[in-house]
């Protein structure tokens, strides 16, 4: 009896209670739009309930185990990973063009999904490992860690994962110690590009331009973006129907299940990267400020996580979980709004999908797993 209640104690304090009473909350307003996207109960309202039980019990059992423990485990996780994304390049199943999946035998998955969490693990292992005696060398060995399978999930291709195994990874590595000196010269180069981009955008635009390092879909969907009326029945669609389904909701919104864009079918893929604008059609723009302060709010927790860690690799990997959070409401919602081009990323427990919420699921464990780590002193 001692040893069950004990167990049961050690279960309810792994939560990090305001963390978790944040997730709750989002639950609870995410299944309230899946609701009213899907139009009623049917099988994706009962899958996505369904996946945010299996999200919630992962996030348990990460919550549940130590950082050393997280930390022993990185190099093996990232090096499996890398294995499994190995696995797509040679043995992986195509569909709509891209070969992301990798078949079992017994389950199929979609390897590139736990880089976003082993590729800031292992980066903070690297510099837990090398702290206090950093060099050049270190950085440009984690910017080969995190290449190795950023460039393999563009391979497949998809851009949305990729970008976010990036960014999740280069968080690391900035916290991690790169000076801002040597990220000038690189945000120079991205703002000249992006004004190049945007002058020559008729030339460069022409369906004979090869743009060489991206897909002709990549192609479009950045021309799309800087010109959505070039093609508004074709590639320009989801953008033009998202961007009048959020300017068609006001300030207060049209009312719950009562978004004419979402139930008459002009909104694509309502339930997944479009589901922000279901939300900001019936909840307006003070509905959606409500929920950019809830992602600020948990961001914001993560963060002070981060602040109170006892070690290196905790504070560098609640810091990295913190902004893929950012990242990921920043480039949906910029992409439903007509800032950013259509890269396919979901909004965090908001959109369907069980692997994205496993995902996130997993991320909030590790930030309270951190959070209640206490080291032993000897």
């Amino acid at each position: 009896m001692k040893r069950i209640l004990h167990w049961v104690v050690k279960a309810l304090t792994a939560f990090d209670w305001p963390l978790l009473m944040l997730l709750v909350l989002m639950t609870i307003l995410g299944m309230t739009v899946m609701h009213s996207a899907v139009g009623g109960t049917d099988w994706r309202f009962a899958d996505q309930s369904r996946n945010f039980l299996i999200a919630f019990i992962f996030m348990w059992v990460a919550a549940m185990m130590p950082p050393p423990l997280l930390m022993r485990l990185s190099p093996y996780v990232y090096a499996m990973g890398v294995a499994l994304l190995l696995g797509v390049e040679f043995f992986g199943e195509t569909s709509k063009g891209a070969t992301r999946w990798l078949d079992l035998g017994f389950v199929r998955i979609q390897p590139s999904e736990m880089l976003k969490i082993s590729v800031p693990m292992m980066l903070a292992w690297y510099f837990h490992r090398h702290q206090g005696t950093l060099r050049v060398l270190d950085f440009l060995v984690a910017g080969v860690l995190l290449a190795i399978p950023f460039t393999l999930i563009v391979m497949q291709p998809d851009l949305g994962t990729a970008l976010l195994v990036f960014a999740s990874g280069f968080c690391v590595i900035y916290f991690g110690g790169l000076s801002f000196r040597l990220l000038a010269p690189i945000a120079l180069a991205v703002v000249v590009g992006l004004g190049t981009l945007v002058y020559y955008e008729t030339d460069i635009c022409q369906p004979d331009v090869d743009w060489v390092v991206l897909h002709d879909y990549q192609k479009y969907r950045v021309c799309t973006l800087l010109d959505p009326s070039s093609d508004p029945l074709g590639k320009g669609f989801h953008t033009i129907q998202s961007m009048i389904a959020v300017g068609s909701g006001g300030l207060y919104g049209k009312g719950y299940m009562m978004g004419t864009q979402t139930h008459l079918d002009f909104i694509p893929e309502r339930t997944t990267d479009f589901i922000f604008a279901v939300y900001a059609e019936e909840f307006g723009l003070y509905g959606g400020v409500m929920l950019l302060v809830l992602y600020a709010v948990l961001i914001a927790r993560g963060l002070a996580i981060a602040a109170r860690a006892h070690t290196q690799f905790g504070r560098l990997l609640a810091g990295s979980m913190s902004m893929m959070f950012f990242v990921y409401v920043f480039v949906n919602v910029g992409m439903v709004t007509g800032i950013l081009p259509v890269v396919g990323v979901p909004l965090p427990f908001m959109s369907y999908g069980g692997t994205a919420l496993l995902t996130l699921g997993v991320a909030c464990g590790i930030l309270m797993s951190i959070s209640r780590y206490r080291p032993v002193r000897t």
